[in-house]
């Protein structure tokens, strides 16, 4: 029986696959970047892949490893070369300006924006350009396993993000069966998004549909209720349209969170520090194991309420406890180390 029957093994075999194949089946020069669970308030991804301009990529690591919040990015995005007075330099944010402020303080905080005051005026200059370094944001949803229920329920997801249109292309990973048709393929899912037919264990992948690109640069429909009355219920789903400045503004958000967070943060929502908690090599990949439950565990798993929970002992975090801790922490810091791997240009020495 596989290991990767639970949707968060799968989906952490699919990160470790696209980050050292992305894309299926074509090559490319394009720098990639890999975050899962990631979205909006509305709507939230399994796996996000970033395609990014590598010098581009480079430069924004100036900016640090942490994201830019959108209030940070109205600052650094518009700072100007000379030193202006910060009202007369930005757009007009369309709330009060103290909170501009707030940020520009932040913004000096963490070294990516410099200031000074000319009598009572606070005066900014940039430190550098602000990067365009995202070129494509591909949303994958990993169902190695698709029932009827399941496959109802991805069908409404996929057509909400097709008919918002914020990402370039979705996709489906699913588990290969091997069969002549992927039965992924007979479910009742929108054409323009893509199917990959992936086996966890050996990493093999064939596209079995290939997307259709989506509209990015242009408005989209937001879909907000859907007709719940049965088969028959003939009402009209409500919908609302979002604008070409939203979808921008929202997928630069998506793409700082996705910089800061990686896919390897996992242990962030675990417990790395619980004595049954184990990280197990596999084709390269750090993956998490409960020698309790001896298996893979998933997040919800391992918890603080797991039954199981055992808090690493004393003895374990001699030799610097407790700034350096336990194996817990030499876990989360051996996975932070391989997730600033794929930043190109952050200092090793840069929180």
């Amino acid at each position: 029986m596989s290991r990767y029957t639970a949707e968060f093994g799968f989906e952490l075999r699919t990160c470790w696959w696209a980050e050292r194949e992305w894309p299926p089946e074509e090559t490319t020069e394009s720098a990639v970047f890999v975050a899962r669970q990631l979205g909006t308030g509305r709507r939230r991804w399994d796996t996000i892949v970033l395609e990014c301009d590598p010098n581009a990529l480079r430069q924004r690591a100036k900016f640090g490893p942490k994201r830019l919040d959108g209030d940070l990015l109205h600052v650094v995005r518009n700072a100007p070369a000379e030193w202006t007075y910060y009202r007369d330099a930005l757009p007009d944010p369309g709330y009060p300006w103290r909170y501009v402020r707030e940020s520009i303080h932040r913004a000096d905080d963490r070294g990516i924006l410099e200031t000074r005051k000319q009598g009572n005026r606070i005066q900014i200059r940039r430190k550098w350009p602000y990067p365009d370094w995202v070129e494509r944001i591909i949303a994958v949803e990993n169902k190695p396993d698709l029932d009827r229920a399941a496959a109802r329920r991805l069908g409404e997801q996929l057509e909400y993000d097709v008919a918002l249109g914020l990402a370039d292309e979705v996709w489906v990973a699913t588990r290969t069966t091997g069969e002549s048709v992927e039965p992924v393929l007979l479910e009742d899912l929108p054409v323009e998004a893509g199917v990959l037919a992936f086996d966890p264990e050996t990493l093999e992948t064939e596209v079995a549909w290939y997307p259709r690109t989506l509209a990015v640069e242009e408005p989209g429909t937001r879909i907000l209720e859907r007709p719940d009355g049965g088969s028959r219920d003939g009402s009209a789903a409500r919908f609302e349209y979002v604008d070409s400045e939203w979808k921008a503004e929202r997928r630069l958000a998506i793409a700082e969170r996705a910089y800061e967070r990686g896919w390897r943060s996992f242990a962030d929502t675990m417990r790395p520090d619980c004595r049954h908690f184990q990280l197990r090599e596999q084709d390269g990949q750090l993956l998490p194991y409960c020698e309790a439950k001896d298996h893979q565990p998933t997040a919800r798993e391992c918890s603080g309420g797991c039954p199981d929970y055992e808090p690493e002992p004393p003895a374990w975090r001699t030799k610097g406890w407790p700034i350096e801790g336990g194996p817990g922490k030499r876990f989360k810091k051996l996975l932070a180390d391989r997730r600033r791997r794929r930043r190109p240009g952050l200092d090793s020495t840069s929180g």
